[in-house]
């Protein structure tokens, strides 16, 4: 399986299906990675993004699945703790700490709450956190669910920074973390070599920091 990070939250999973989560960039447009499955962790702009222009089967949180119905979209609508199957791929809904509307919608249209999923692929566990703060029972996403991949928000402010994301990395025990949620604007700006230099010279997990667009083999 193939892992892009396309900048801010986006990530492009590629392998016997093409899953792209949270399909937004800053100034350019996701449409031509032409996504079989799409994956929303929660309502905001920056992470709704190009959903309804894709008009692809797209896996939400219930109420944002509801929204994206009225649109047209095909959904898939789960909740938190729960885990379904689309299309062969799994998808494993997990807790995050962080607000959530559908912007688009209105002011206060509600969007049910923030999330991450646990999606697996091809024998590839990855962990896509969504936008949270730190919290405890990340522990248990690592016990339960074994990500072999965790990309983690670093920017602050909005999310975790990086002390709390080193923190978070140990909690799930992922062999690879990722750092994402960065350096997008101004006020979450992070230096994501300090991030690799703290974890890898205290713990046995590896940080591979990807540029926006570039790309890295995971599994056999």
């Amino acid at each position: 399986m193939q892992l892009t990070w396309l900048g801010h939250s986006c990530v492009l999973l590629s392998g016997s299906k093409k899953v792209l989560i949270d399909p937004y960039i800053e100034g350019g447009s996701v449409r031509e990675t032409d996504p079989d499955i799409v994956a929303v962790t929660h309502g905001h702009a920056d992470h709704m993004g190009e959903a309804v222009a894709l008009n692809r089967k797209t896996v939400a949180i219930t109420e944002i699945a509801r929204y994206l119905k009225t649109k047209g979209l095909p959904v898939e609508s789960m909740n938190i703790g729960g885990t379904i199957r689309v299309d062969g791929i799994s998808f494993t809904m997990t807790a995050a700490l962080h607000s959530s509307f559908i912007e688009g919608a209105g002011p206060g249209f509600s969007a049910g709450a923030a999330a991450g999923f646990v999606i697996g692929m091809d024998g590839v566990n990855v962990y896509h956190a969504g936008d949270t703060a730190l919290f405890s029972d990340m522990k248990l996403i690592g016990e339960l669910y074994h990500p072999d991949i965790a990309l983690l928000p670093i920017g602050g402010r909005f999310t975790m920074g990086i002390a709390e994301a080193m923190m978070a990395a140990t909690f799930i025990g992922a062999k690879t973390v990722i750092p994402i949620h960065y350096n997008t604007w101004e006020k979450i700006t992070a230096d994501p070599h300090q991030f690799k230099k703290a974890i890898e010279r205290t713990t046995d997990i590896k940080v591979t920091i990807l540029k926006p667009g570039e790309s890295m083999q995971t599994g056999s």
